[in-house]
Formats: C-alpha cells, structure tokens, sequence
C-alpha cells in the first residue's frame, strides 16, 4: 500500500517545516530611476499567491514561510520587471529594488489600456463583483448598471439600457464572442440568471458609445468579457438565502480548466411582490473554460453553458393602493390558474489562437446557440377598483369598476445560431491591425397564440352585440432561416512626441443579411491625446455610423384580418436603423486627501433614422416591425472614481439626456427616455477591524415613458415614477490575507477566503413600479394600475475559497 507511505513523508514534511523556525518577513523599498518611489508596484513570491503591493511611498512588507530559496518578482506597468533571489533567508529581510522605465512596454496595448478609456473600451476591475450588493447575486450587469449613461429600472433584471438605447441594443462577448438572451422573456421573475458567470470572469471592458469596428452590428454599447485561467487549483462555494454557487479551476501550465454552477431560487425575493401566491422559481447554469497550450505558440480554448430557468407561478391574490393623497384608488383581484415557464439555452464555442511571431496572430472559432423557450399561462381573476378608503366588494358609492378577465398564452420559440469566424491581429510599426471574418446561420421555430379576453360590468370588452369578443389575440406561426456575412478592418496606432501620446483607432465595418438583401457599411474612429505638459489630462473624440441589425423579434409585424384577429407576419422589407454618433470626452486625474482620484466627463449627440419603434411591457418590448420613425438623441455623463475610504475604490456618476422620437409626424420622447439618472458605488471598512467592510450600492433615476396597450405614443403617453432604490451590504472575513498580505501559515491556509455577509435590499423599502396593469370600464375609460417590484428584503452570505 502506498498510504503509509505517502503519511510517513507528510509527516516529515511538517517536521522539516517546523524545525524550520519563524517565518520570514521581507520588506524594504521599490524606487525608479530618478530615486522617487513606485507606487502600487506589484511585490509577489514566484510559485504561490502570496503578494502585496508598494505604499505611496514606495514601501511594502510581507511575510513568508522558510524555504532554501525564496524568488522575489517586483513589477509594474511601464516598467520592466525584476526578480530577487533569497538563498536560506532567516528572520527580517532588507530588500530594496530600483524599476526602470521599459520604453519598448511603453508601445505595447496593455500600457494604454491603464488610461481608463481607450479605443473607445474602458477597463473596469471585477473587485467590487465579491462585496456588491444586490438581488442578483453579484452580476456584471448590476455593476454597470451605476455606471454613467447606463439604466435600468428593475432590480430582478440583468438588462440595461445604454445612452436612450433598448435592451437589445447591447452587444455582449465572452471570450471574443457574441452571446445572446432569450427572446420571450417577459419580466425579472421570468430571467433567472445572467449568461455572465461573476466567478469565472477575469477582464471586463465596456463601452458606452465609441466602440471600434471588431464589436457587431448594435448602436448603444459593447461589453467584452473575458474568463480567467486559475493559477493553481482552487475552489470556491458560496450559499445564500436566494441559492448558491460553486466553481471550481486547476492549472498545469499547459492546461487549465474552469468550472462554475450556479443555482438560484429566490423565492423569498419574490415573496415581496404585491402579488401573493405560489412562486416555485428555479434557475441552473452551468459554464465551463478550457485552455490547452501544447506550445507557446498555439492555443485551443473550449467554451461551454447550459442555462435552464424555470419558473411556476401560481397566482392566489393582489391589493394595490396608488393615486395621490387626495384621489387614492384600491384595486384588488382574485385569481385562479397558474404560470408554467422555461427557458432553456444552450451555448458552445471552440476556438484555436496561433501565434505566428511577435507581431502576427491568427485564430479561428466555430460557436453555436440554441434556446428552448415556453410560455404558458391561463389566469383569470375578478377584480375591484374602488376609492381607497370607501371601496370593497359592498361597497356603492366608492366603486370604480368591477370585472372579470382572462388570459391565456402559449408561445413556444426554438432558436439556433452557428457561427464561423476567422480572426488575426498583425502590428507593424507604429500600426496594429485587427480584422476579422465571420458567416452566422439562424434559424427560427415560432409558434405564438396569446388573447386576453374581459368583462367589465357584466359586458364584455370590446362591446359587440353579435357575440363576445376578445380585447386582443395574437398569433403566429412562422419558419425561418437566414445568413449573415461580416467583415471588419481596424487599425490602432499608439503615437507620441514632445508635445503629447496620442492613440488612434480606425476602422470600417461591412456586413451582409440575405434576408432582406441589406448591404451595410459602418466606419469607426476614436481619437485620443495627452497633453506632455498636462499629464493628468486625457481627451478624446469619437465618431461613426452605426446599425442596429435586426433580431428575428424586431422584424416581426402585427397585421389584423377582417374579424379583428391578430397575426404575425414577418418583414422581409425591413432596414436597419441607423445611428451617426458623435461622443467628446476628457479625463482629469488628480490627487485628493492624498489619494487618487479621476474625474470623467463625455458629451454625446446622436442622430436616429430608420428606426423601428417600440413600446417596453416590462421586460418585453414589442416592436411595430416596421421603419416608421427618426429621431436624436444627447446628452452629459460624469463620473468621479477613486478612494473616497484609503484603500478601496468607489465613485458616484450623473447623467443628463434627452430624447425625440417624430413618429407620425409627432414629437415624443422615445420608451427609454430617462431624463437623469444618479448612481452610486461607495465601500468602506473599519479602521479598527479591517476585515469589516461595507459596501453601499444606489440609484436614482427618471421614470420611463409609458403608453396604454396596443395605442401609439403619437396619441398619448405618460411618465411613470422616478426609480430610486439603496441596497446595502456588511461583509466580515473571517479568514484570509493579513495587512501585509499574506495567509496564516497554520490549518487556514489552505483558505484563500471565508466571508460572511449580510445584505439589506431596497434599504428604504421604496415602492418602485415596473409596469402597469389596465383596466377599462364599459364607458371605455382607462385606469393604470401601477405593478410595483421587490419591496425591502434581508440576505445572508457565505463564501470559501480555497
């Protein structure tokens, strides 16, 4: 047997260790080469996770287990690195190290990306995913959703909206390719969980307007997620009261894996709807990151998700009070029947990346999407809108209306996208060339019946003498499939001189769909400068011609027949819309109470044809399915990032837009017109006890636009009310890093991590509204019954790394 064995080396592995003695500590200082000190130079021992970084003064301590050789690696960007070796050291160390300034990294991409936003992308750290709070778990997307010119207005959702732009106008990558949601999806309780797993992701680049020509065919924003390799082996877990997660990585050198499952079940979330009932929600994914490296010169990377998101709804009754002081209504509703959801993707992607030398690269993908969806509801109710106050079932005087409704739904979608792409990257001089061909093949499965059929009063709406009527049906049965050609050439080019460091990025876009023989052209360039007497001052320019590539939902149209029935047909006429952008923008880095600090301010006008207008329901947004309106679209973002708390980073940003839709030859504001828009991302820990921290996450903005259903925003529309929500979070690490950046050298450090949290969700138990429900009286008079999202909720976390 090996195990006694394997136990007697152990053993003696710890005696060794033991009789070792104390651990070494080694510090000193980190200069450059005119003697004044590095900050946030990278200090770490080769071979482990053990690290820290310089002071502002340059200084820097950690802490170490006795070894016969101990490698010490300093590095910093715009610098070249240096390694230390320590032969047998014993007790304090003295270790002071001068970087040189590396000209050659100085030309290279990754020193350009420490500016905050080049190229139109900007780097965001993934830091704050552990410690946000928010009823998502952790997401990307709630992250960005306090960024500047990004809004969202419902909590349960991972969707956003970029700069007056819809949901469907944000183009999503992993690892380099597009990704795409469900397309049926009604509201928050339906989505489940984000396709971006926050475990497994390594980089995040965003951008808001601007974004280079390498990026598709969407007019409002670009978000490029990449994956990390592990390190080592890790594990990590984490539980909550909504559902929990683990992932698990292992790297050789050659090979690395990357696994995550997530499971969600936020009943308890849900439970705080007004609608009361049998929520049984259950959401899965499963995602894995593969890297094989057989040399240094070629790569295969293999990626994987299933995600299956399931709700059941069984919906028992509702109350809701809204009007004002002064004209308060009630409305209550009895229900009966039940909701059966799914919503089932699948999506895979091989890849192969060779590196032909140093300037040259070459690299080929074959991905593939396929989604299952189903919604299927029937519900009735019986309801009564009354004066609050006055109303209920007895009640005469106080009685607005009275009714019955039904609804029914049964629409399935199956959906596939295979893609094939060729990517290279060639830098010559100065000149670093991207370009890119890909051929994308859809196909869709629709099968779509929905009605809604009410009686208000004892007559049914719409009044017909010749029999009862439904208020709205819709169906639809359609078979398609159609291709997409893309090409894309862009050029980046890193200059400077005495005078400023200029970056410049140039390319052009051209794309083919055989579905409605549509030819396009979109050329990009952004421009940035840095002044060499005005260092802590960037500024940039950017400007192209966008298009927003129809999606199989946008070009559906809705037709009636004679009998009023309605039915989709699908427009092979359709146009993409178009956006010509112009976005000014500078940065201004400077120090405050000894910290840094960076103050960013963008400008941005654009203007809007061939748009195909829409109406938000929720999450769901209904297109005409035809080009029928124009329009433009400005406005002001800032944002001021830096350590407001040493030692951890947070920011607070404001938004001013405006938005004009002529549709029919009328002025309106579009759907996602909100006209501010504050967001706030602030941490905190206690001097005291520096493992206590805290974390505070915010919102405040304008309402959305909204119509009554089935009538044009040229008729009427209004604004709902301003979105305003605080969730807060309180973490305590019971296990980790010490101040000086090391673990415990005893039983715990085999823990990278242990946290417990606590989270208070929508602090101030504000009443937000997500969408409203109609009722009509036989006098045909409307009422918007206001349908409100999650109210205050609690959360309890535990997270363990390994």
């Amino acid at each position: 047997m090996k195990w006694p064995r394997t136990l007697i080396l152990l053993i003696v592995s710890l005696a060794v260790i033991i009789a070792r003695g104390e651990n070494v500590k080694i510090s000193g200082k980190v200069i450059d080469g005119e003697d004044k000190p590095v900050e946030f130079a990278t200090v770490r021992i080769a071979g482990t996770a053990i690290g820290t970084n310089t002071d502002l003064q340059g200084l820097y301590s950690l802490t170490v287990a006795p070894k016969d050789t101990i490698d010490v690696i300093f590095s910093c960007i715009g610098f070249k690195e240096v390694k230390r070796q320590l032969i047998e050291p014993k007790g304090d160390v003295t270790l002071n190290v001068r970087l040189y300034t590396d000209e050659q990294v100085l030309d290279e991409l990754e020193v350009v990306g420490f500016r905050d936003n080049v190229n139109g992308m900007q780097n965001i750290g993934t830091e704050s995913l552990k410690t946000s709070p928010d009823a998502s778990g952790g997401s990307v997307e709630a992250m960005l959703q306090t960024m500047a010119g990004v809004n969202s207005s419902n909590e349960m959702s991972s969707q956003y909206s970029v700069r007056g732009g819809s949901f469907d106008e944000n183009s999503v990558y992993i690892n380099g390719v597009e990704v795409y949601r469900p397309q049926l999806v009604r509201s928050g309780q339906q989505e489940g969980l984000s396709i971006i797993n926050p475990d497994m992701v390594g980089n995040i680049k965003f951008s808001t307007g601007g974004f280079p020509a390498r990026y598709s065919d969407k007019m409002s924003s670009a978000l490029d997620i990449t994956y990390r390799e592990p390190e080592a082996i890790e594990f990590g877990a984490s539980v909550s009261l909504m559902g929990g997660s683990l992932s698990f990585g292992q790297n050789s050198g050659k090979f690395s894996q990357l696994h995550g499952v997530r499971l969600k079940k936020n009943n308890s979330l849900l439970s705080s709807l007004e609608t009361r009932g049998e929520y049984d929600p259950l959401y899965f994914d499963y995602q894995t990151d593969i890297n094989f490296k057989p040399n240094d010169k070629l790569t295969f990377n293999l990626l994987g998700n299933i995600s299956l998101n399931h709700y059941n709804f069984k919906p028992a009754d509702r109350e809701t009070t809204f009007g004002t002081t002064s004209d308060a209504k009630s409305f209550k509703v009895y229900f009966d029947g039940d909701e059966k959801d799914k919503f089932e993707t699948y999506f895979g992607t091989f890849s192969a990346l060779y590196k032909i030398n140093r300037a040259n690269t070459i690299g080929a993908s074959l991905s593939a999407f396929l989604t299952n969806e189903l919604v299927s509801y029937d519900i009735s109710g019986e309801y009564w809108l009354d004066q609050a106050g006055t109303g209920g079932e007895e009640s005469v005087g106080g009685e607005l209306g009275v009714g019955k409704y039904m609804e029914h739904s049964r629409n399935r979608l199956r959906a596939s996208v295979i893609q094939f792409a060729l990517k290279g990257t060639s830098a010559v001089r100065a000149n670093n060339f991207s370009y890119g061909i890909s051929f994308q093949h859809e196909a869709f499965h629709d099968r779509t019946k929905e009605w809604e059929w009410r009686d208000s009063a004892g007559y049914s709406l719409p009044t017909a003498p010749e029999g009862v009527h439904l208020i709205y049906n819709m169906s639809s049965k359609q078979d398609i499939a159609n291709n997409r050609l893309a090409f894309y050439l862009e050029d980046a080019v890193y200059l400077s001189n005495n005078f400023a460091y200029m970056t410049l990025n140039a390319g052009v876009r051209f794309s083919y769909w055989d579905f409605n023989k549509e030819f396009l052209v979109s050329p990009r360039v952004n421009f940035s400068v840095s002044p060499m007497n005005f260092t802590r001052w960037t500024y940039r320019i950017a400007t192209g011609i966008y298009y927003q590539s129809p999606f199989y939902k946008e070009y559906r149209m809705a037709l009636e027949d004679d009998l009023g029935n309605g039915y989709i047909v699908l427009n092979d006429k359709i146009k993409s819309p178009r956006s010509i952008q112009v976005v000014l923008g500078a940065d201004y880095t400077f120090r405050m109470m000894n910290r840094p600090f960076k103050l960013t301010g963008e400008a941005y006008y654009k203007n809007l044809a061939r748009l195909i207008s829409y109406e938000y329901d929720n999450l769901k947004i209904n297109y005409s399915g035809i080009n029928d309106s124009k329009g433009y679209i400005m406005g002001l973002d800032m944002k001021l990032f830096g350590q407001f708390v040493e030692g951890t980073d947070s920011w607070i940003t404001f938004s001013l837009m405006k938005t004009n839709q002529n549709i029919n030859g009328k002025n309106v504001p579009l759907p996602s017109d909100q006209r501010y828009s504050v967001g706030l991302y602030f941490t905190d820990y206690f001097p005291k006890f520096p493992k206590l921290k805290f974390a505070l996450r915010g919102i405040f903005s304008d309402g959305l636009t909204m119509t009554a259903p089935h009538v044009s925003r040229d008729i009427s529309y209004f604004r709902a009310p301003a979105y305003k929500r605080v969730d807060i979070g309180l973490s305590y690490q019971l296990v980790g890093y010490t101040k000086d950046g090391v673990r415990p050298y005893n039983f715990w450090r085999h823990f990278k991590n242990i946290t417990v949290a606590f989270d208070v969700f929508n602090l101030f138990d504000i009443s937000n509204v997500s969408s409203y429900y109609w009722v009509t009286d036989v006098n045909d008079i409307q009422y918007a019954v206001p349908n409100y999202l999650t109210r205050r909720q609690f959360n309890l976390r535990l997270t363990v790394e390994l």
